[in-house]
């Protein structure tokens, strides 16, 4: 698959162009160095598959209005975060093959322009969806120890918000990314916003399970059937702890490719690394492709309402 420019850049560094071009070809000819041949269709699939999942779970919050609650307003920002990844993708597609079969025909600088527009769609889907992740674990965090001030805490003129500022700033952080994609600053400024929202969300769901567990114990000893609420609570950890393991293992290797990026761009072991960018892209799709998957499984109400959406009981 043919990538866009900034992507395309991010893939083969352009700090390995300079200086040590001999380590790099030596690192590139051996065997597992080749990267993957990823068939163009496979993008399409997934990217098909996605769009059409995550349309479905947008249309099953707006529907239902026992789902009109921030913490579901959320969940639907970062459907519509992985659609702009379906979405980028899909027009990158359509764009390709558009230009190469000679169809479109555009200036240089056009074409450039276009790449740009794409690229942003993707960057911007890194940050929100990142954000609202963030953002979902705090606002399940205070649904477990706030349960009772939760609704004067998380009103819904702050959860607009919230959002409304997430989406404003991964806006201007893409932007921004774009125009200065040459700069490792602006890497390292992108790795540490990853690093510290994992860590917000692993610190966040910890002390959530250390609750869940204290909870059961507790209820064992007394040898009393678990309540609704703390069986929820532990469901709730679960599902998001799950949706941040989904989200670590899609997205890891493409940060970590960023990381090598900045520190050994020259190195052969890197340069293989950088050989499976294609792949990192596929998992990056997938996470789009998974994460409605959970929503459907783990919620019984927004399972109801899709049903009813796909079966079109409206």
């Amino acid at each position: 698959m043919s990538t866009l420019a900034p992507l395309r850049l991010l893939r083969e560094p352009w700090n390995a162009s300079e200086g040590n071009q001999s380590n790099t070809t030596v690192g590139a000819s051996s065997g597992w160095c080749q990267g993957l041949d990823i068939p163009n269709e496979l993008f399409l699939a997934l990217g098909l598959v996605s769009l059409v999942e995550n349309l479905l779970v947008v249309a099953a919050i707006l529907k239902n209005r026992n789902l009109h609650s921030p913490t579901y307003y959320f969940i639907c920002c970062l459907a519509v975060s992985d659609m702009l990844v379906s979405i980028s993708n899909l027009a990158e597609m359509l764009f390709m093959l558009l230009l190469e079969h000679g169809v479109l025909v555009m200036r240089p600088s056009i074409v450039r322009h276009m790449d740009n527009v794409i690229d942003m769609l993707i960057c911007s889907s890194v940050v929100s969806s990142l954000a609202f992740l963030g953002v979902i674990a705090v606002d399940r965090y205070i649904t477990i120890f706030y349960a009772l001030r939760y609704h004067s805490i998380m009103t819904l003129q702050r959860a607009v918000v919230t959002m409304a500022s997430i989406w404003l700033a991964s806006t201007v952080s893409s932007t921004v990314l774009i125009t200065y994609y040459h700069s490792n600053t602006i890497l390292l400024c992108l790795i540490s916003f990853f690093l510290f929202m994992l860590i917000l969300m692993l610190v966040l769901y910890i002390h959530m399970f250390a609750l869940a567990r204290h909870h059961l114990h507790s209820i064992s000893s007394q040898q009393k059937p678990p309540t609704a609420h703390h069986g929820g609570s532990l469901k709730g950890a679960v599902t998001l702890t799950i949706l941040l393991g989904v989200f670590f293992i899609c997205w890891g290797p493409f940060f970590f490719h960023l990381i090598l990026i900045v520190t050994c761009p020259t190195n052969p072991f890197c340069t293989c690394f950088f050989s499976y960018f294609n792949l990192f892209l596929i998992l990056i799709i997938c996470n789009s492709v998974i994460d409605p998957l959970i929503y459907a499984f783990r919620s019984q109400e927004l399972r109801r309402t899709l049903r009813e959406v796909v079966t079109c009981s409206w």
